[in-house]
């Protein structure tokens, strides 16, 4: 699979993806705005609240094409963060008091000043989320040692895995992406990741593999926690449950 920006589809816009969810509901079209729905609600007005977190997406390029995928990654997206563009950040961040960044991606590991980043977040003395597709660890040769370059600056990896068998794994993500996660899974847990007391937090997601919504997270969780550990001996921290949005990929994967 490609990406939609390199097949020249009108879903690669953001403006054409709003139309088709407007056009092709009417249900859609006529919902009451996030507004409207605040206005009625004691939260509102919304009042601002101090930052906490910096979320920073660091390029679209990906080893992986995924089907559901919202920001249209792939290996065909050279799009990028500069050198320069992250030295704006780190700007930023010495004058905010923001206490967690998190990069995500595409896959972040492969913009090739991500090393450089991660480091001048950790001297900063900053909380570290790095957004891992697990696979890349295996990609290539030059990302077999991120596992350890995580565990040296003390990164949270928040990874997603569709499930906790290969069927499923495979179909949303491609084929073999199951086998890669699970041995890259057991490199995090040898460095100390998922371990108790050893302060490296490895985190699961899971989202839908079709159009459907995710089941009760806890229930979910422990479910992963119990066949990971027997089928495989891993161990994590905590399992998060997301929902797919309707855009991109995601989008062309509903119309079809």
């Amino acid at each position: 699979m490609s990406s939609l920006r390199s097949r020249r589809s009108p879903l690669a816009e953001p403006s054409q993806q709003i139309k088709t969810l407007k056009e092709g509901s009417p249900a859609l079209a006529e919902m009451a705005t996030f507004q409207s729905r605040l206005e009625q609600t004691d939260l509102w007005p919304l009042k601002p609240t101090p930052f906490e977190i910096l979320q920073i997406n660091v390029g679209k390029m990906c080893n992986q094409t995924c089907r559901h995928c919202h920001v249209d990654a792939g290996p065909d997206r050279k799009e990028v963060m500069t050198q320069v563009t992250m030295q704006q950040c780190l700007d930023a961040l010495d004058k905010a008091p923001f206490k967690i960044v998190d990069l995500t991606g595409g896959a972040p590991e492969m913009n090739p000043h991500f090393r450089w980043f991660v480091e001048e977040l950790s001297r900063r003395k900053l909380q570290i989320i790095v957004r891992c597709n697990l696979t890349i660890i295996l990609a290539n040769e030059k990302f077999k040692d991120l596992p350890q370059f995580f565990a040296k600056h003390k990164v949270q990896v928040v990874s997603s895995l569709p499930f906790y068998q290969a069927r499923a794994t495979d179909a949303q993500r491609g084929k073999g992406v199951f086998a890669d996660s699970i041995e890259a899974l057991k490199m995090l847990n040898q460095v100390g990741y998922g371990q108790p007391d050893s302060g490296l937090e490895l985190n699961l997601v899971f989202n839908p593999a079709g159009a459907f919504l995710p089941p009760p997270q806890a229930r979910l969780e422990q479910d992963f926690k119990t066949q990971l550990k027997k089928d495989f001996g891993i161990e994590f921290n905590h399992l998060y449950t997301i929902t797919n949005m309707p855009i991109a990929r995601y989008l062309e994967f509903l119309i079809e």
